[in-house]
């Protein structure tokens, strides 16, 4: 609870000629801090006109795989996507390398990718066991609840290490690799300082998970404390939008016509020619979750705004390889899958590698078996776990559609294969029916798909078939690097998306005058003989409120005392677009915002400490002023720390 201590705000009535503020969506609470408390920024400053920077390089940073790309920002139209891995998998496209990370038995980072994958395979089984591998860990920072600086993550061992650290020695191997490779490039030592670098995320991560990553790029010395605007979190579906809308003719699919657009001329653009006015939706299926946005474009410039907060969820297509695990869990007992993973690590990936390539040739209109190779340690430690053969157990178990086939595969029906998928891609399909459902959401001219899921043809068959025509479905060709190169685009030009929607209404809870018949009277407390009303939540943005790039909630607060040097606010947020009280059911306290007063004393009776806080950008950022001197505060949000 907020007491008047921790927080005054200044006793002052909205002038009834002072615009009312947008971010007060509940009427006017008879207290509201200094007016106005909406500033749209219109300094339209070039982001590459104040940093010089040579070079922007974009990390996209996967559950299932990752990579780099950049492009130089003397010829932004050239993007780079890095230089092909050693050790791709058959059926697989290597531009990308698998989100694997590996650690010495003293928990020292030794190599990531493909590399880490082969060189844990090749380890004998009993040294393995003292390695710590880890693989698709990235979900972790979505689905922990309580995520913070100390949150752990489980190696295939079982052992325990940071998360932060894991996260910081992936983003270091990247900054090596990249910078290794612009090195050559130019002939000498490339410098850290002159890049940009970009980190993709999903666009429904909350923000303490935006906040782990830069936290950890910290880490990785990726970009130093001091200058944070050196890095930059992009939205994994906006760097999508950002490459579609530019996409030519010859560089995508048309589902409707299941054809690659050859019959028109190379450089026309998508849908020949985006409007003024077109909306979009990008549905970015990764590994992980699956993220929708919906875009209009906005000439003359061709700005991006988002007409409907993203959405989505943890349906990537990792949920395919649960139900894989839980259909072997069916076969041969979650007792000995648990087991086996453990003291086999390294057989329980390479049967999933089996699975993956496997997963990719699944269609709809396939007749014949799919066959996933068991490693020989499978098949051997069944028997002595169980003390009877894998085929025994295949044909024990009710499993239709999986049979043992005499060269030791499991041999899937197809029907078995897309039973699999089912789970994931209806969660998928709902989630688009929903959202194709709201009134924002009409006169879609386009949808993309995007991400490496994408490419399921499982998938698309059921997106078309849910729109049944509405809209035209595109699929670019290089699917799996449409983030990235989207990626570098944003990182050249971050003002290009004009216009977001806030995923969740913030505020702080505050005391306002009690107002009889109003305020719930077990809310009222005296106090000088004045009855106020606690646990106001005054709200700064309200969920999928439209918000303008560089657009600014101004509060000011007065430290209660004055040999105050801090001032610590707590900072709620709710899904719920209207909230009156900090105790309202769905609200919970999400943040903290810091601000530094000390060595700002002045002989003022009250000291007034302007606060501006920023919604339009991926990342939400605050700044702060004394009033008396104009001397800027230190100010800090921080969502990690609860």
């Amino acid at each position: 609870m907020m007491t008047e201590k921790e927080l005054v705000i200044e006793d002052i009535i909205t002038d009834a000629m002072a615009t009312p503020s947008p971010a007060k969506s509940m009427g006017d609470p008879g207290i509201t801090p200094l007016s106005p408390t909406h500033i749209l920024n219109d300094s339209e400053e070039n982001e590459t006109t104040r940093h010089p920077y040579v070079v922007v390089v974009a990390i996209d940073f996967g559950t299932t795989s990752s990579g780099y790309a950049y492009a130089f920002t003397k010829e932004p139209e050239c993007i780079h996507t890095m230089r092909r891995w050693e050790g791709g998998d058959p059926g697989v496209s290597n531009q990308k390398t698998p989100t694997t990370i590996l650690l010495t038995p003293d928990k020292k980072f030794h190599s990531f990718g493909y590399a880490a994958r082969d060189f844990y395979h090749d380890l004998d089984p009993t040294e393995s066991k003292q390695w710590l591998y880890l693989e698709k860990f990235k979900m972790n920072l979505h689905t922990t609840a309580n995520l913070s600086i100390d949150t752990d993550l489980h190696a295939a061992n079982g052992k325990k290490v940071k998360a932060l650290d894991i996260f910081a020695y992936a983003l270091a191997f990247f900054k090596e690799q990249a910078l290794k490779e612009l090195s050559d490039q130019a002939g000498s030592d490339f410098d850290n300082a002159d890049v940009r670098w970009v980190i993709t995320v999903p666009a429904i991560w909350k923000m303490p998970a935006k906040q782990f990553m830069r936290e950890a790029s910290y880490k990785a010395g990726l970009v130093s404390r001091d200058n944070p605007d050196q890095l930059i979190i992009a939205l994994e579906p906006e760097a999508a939008s950002i490459y579609c809308r530019k996409l030519r003719l010859h560089q995508m699919v048309d589902l409707g016509n299941k054809t690659a657009f050859n019959g028109y001329s190379p450089t026309e653009n998508v849908g020949m020619g985006m409007t003024q006015g077109d909306r979009y939706v990008v549905v970015d299926c990764g590994g992980g979750t699956v993220d929708l946005t919906v875009h209009q474009i906005r000439m003359p410039e061709g700005h991006l705004k988002e007409l409907y907060k993203a959405s989505g969820g943890p349906y990537g297509s990792l949920g395919i390889d649960y139900e894989f695990e839980k259909l072997l869990c069916k076969i041969f007992g979650q007792d000995f899958i648990d087991q086996f993973k453990i003291k086999r690590p390294a057989a329980w990936v390479d049967l999933m590698i089996a699975f993956e390539s496997r997963k990719r040739a699944a269609t709809p209109d396939r007749s014949n078996p799919l066959n996933i190779n068991l490693p020989f340690s499978f098949i051997d430690y069944y028997k002595k776990f169980r003390g009877h053969s894998v085929e025994h157990a295949l044909r024990k178990s009710n499993v239709d559609f999986v049979k043992w086939s005499s060269q030791g595969m499991l041999r899937m029906n197809p029907d078995a294969m897309n039973a699999l998928f089912k789970p994931t891609i209806d969660h998928i399909i709902q989630h688009l029916t929903e959202l194709f459902d709201k009134p924002e959401v009409t006169d879609i001219k386009f949808l993309f798909l995007v991400g490496g899921f994408a490419e399921s043809p499982l998938l698309q068959q059921a997106v078309q078939k849910m729109l049944q025509g509405r809209s035209r479905i595109i699929i670019p060709h290089d699917v799996g690097l449409t983030i990235l190169k989207g990626a570098v685009l944003f990182g050249l030009d971050p003002s290009v998306i004009k216009v977001r929607r806030s995923p969740l209404t913030y505020g702080v809870g505050v005391l306002n005058r009690f107002v009889e018949g109003k305020h719930p009277p077990e809310k009222m407390i005296v106090k000088d003989s004045t009855r106020w009303c606690t646990d106001v939540f005054d709200t700064f943005i309200s969920a999928d409120q439209s918000v303008a790039l560089g657009e600014t909630v101004k509060r000011s607060y007065t430290p209660a005392k004055p040999s105050q040097q801090v001032i610590v606010i707590h900072v709620y947020c709710s899904e719920k677009e209207s909230v009156s009280f900090i105790t309202d059911p769905g609200v919970r306290k999400c943040g903290t915002l810091k601000l530094d007063v000390s060595g700002t004393e002045s002989p003022a009776a009250r000291r007034e400490i302007q606060t501006l806080m920023q919604f339009g950008d991926t990342e939400i950022r605050a700044m702060a002023v004394d009033v008396a001197t104009s001397r800027s505060v230190k100010a800090s949000i921080d969502f990690l720390s609860q």
